[in-house]
Formats: structure tokens, C-alpha cells, sequence
């Protein structure tokens, strides 16, 4: 006899999926407002503190430049969001968001006063490397994380010397150190 269980969609990592979602009503509004939206919410930049000010440090993470720039950010978020939702919780992964955003956010404003940032990069690479430290152990780290390291943060150090493009590499450092330390921090704790 055939199995007639109906199929279901089910919302299974809240967090990753509306932050996602959230992504991309503010990239659809920019676009709308011809980028107005974005500048005065979701880009980070050196500028007088205010309430605008903190929603920036917080919802650079928001925005992004165009499709382009937000499919490539969420085609990796959307595949790690949910392993690392079911690992440590969806209220610790927010937290981390936020972490990565603030210090992003602040060290832009402080080193790169005439430059806007903005887009998930850093917390892609932050996931990234909290992804490949989901295995450590007390005294043991995985060979995995280390290349996993290696290879992105030294490919993000070599392009940060070598081209000068829109991408902010040290965001990507920046992102892929907290994932480290988010990840020794989360491990400890178990």
C-alpha cells in the first residue's frame, strides 16, 4: 500500500528565513525608492548618533546593493542558516547577528569614515566559520575549521592587499573572526 502522507512546507529555521525575508522587502523598497530607503537605514556610515544612527549600525546587515549582491549573500546564508539555527537556537544565532553587525558597523565608521557599508557578507563568513567549528571539543580542533579558516580569511587578506573593489574584505575577516569566537564561546559552554 502506498504511502499518503500529504507534503507540508514547514518554516523550519524562523530566524535564517525571516531574516532572509526581511533582506529582501528592503532590497524590493530601496529599489522602489530609487535607494533612498537604503541609504537612510540599512548602509553604515561615519555620521552625527541618533536613533537613525543605531538602526544603520544594526540594519546594514539588511541591505544590499541589488539582486546580484543579495543572492550571493543568501544562497550561503540560506544553506547555514539552518544547521546552525538547529545547533545552537534560533535566539543565539540573532545574537550573533547582531555582534557581527556591530562590529562591522563600528569598525567601518571608525577606519573607513567616507565609506558605506552594508549586506549580510559578514555574517556569511560568520556562519561559515561557526559552521566548521561545530565539532570542537575540549582539547581538540578539527582540521576542517582550520582550512576552513585558512582558506577564506587568507584569500580575503590576499584580496584585501591586492584589489581595490566594492567589497569590504575586512567585514569578511571581521565576520569569519567572530564566527571563531562565537564558536570556541558556544562550545565552551557544552
Amino acid at each position: 500500500m502506498a504511502d499518503r502522507r500529504k507534503l507540508a512546507f514547514t518554516y523550519n529555521a524562523p530566524v535564517t528565513l525571516t531574516f532572509a525575508l526581511v533582506s529582501f522587502i528592503v532590497l524590493v523598497v530601496g529599489m522602489i525608492t530609487k535607494g533612498k530607503s537604503t541609504r537612510l537605514f540599512f548602509e553604515v556610515y561615519r555620521s552625527k548618533i541618533s536613533v537613525a544612527w543605531f538602526i544603520r549600525l544594526f540594519g546594514h546587515v539588511l541591505g544590499h546593493s541589488s539582486l546580484a549582491h543579495y543572492a550571493s549573500n543568501m544562497t550561503l546564508f540560506l544553506l547555514l542558516g539552518p544547521v546552525l539555527e538547529e545547533k545552537y537556537g534560533g535566539s543565539t544565532l540573532l545574537e550573533a547577528f547582531g555582534i557581527v553587525a556591530v562590529i562591522s558597523g563600528l569598525v567601518n565608521i571608525i577606519f573607513f569614515p567616507g565609506v558605506a557599508l552594508l549586506g549580510a557578507s559578514g555574517i556569511v563568513f560568520m556562519m561559515i566559520i561557526l559552521v566548521s567549528a561545530t565539532d570542537l571539543r575540549r582539547g581538540e580542533i578539527p582540521i576542517s575549521m582550520i582550512l576552513v579558516m585558512v582558506i577564506y580569511l587568507g584569500a580575503e587578506v590576499w584580496s584585501m592587499v591586492t584589489r581595490h573593489d566594492n567589497i569590504s574584505q575586512l567585514t569578511h575577516i571581521i565576520g569569519g573572526l567572530c564566527g571563531a569566537g562565537i564558536g570556541q564561546i558556544m562550545n565552551s559552554r557544552k
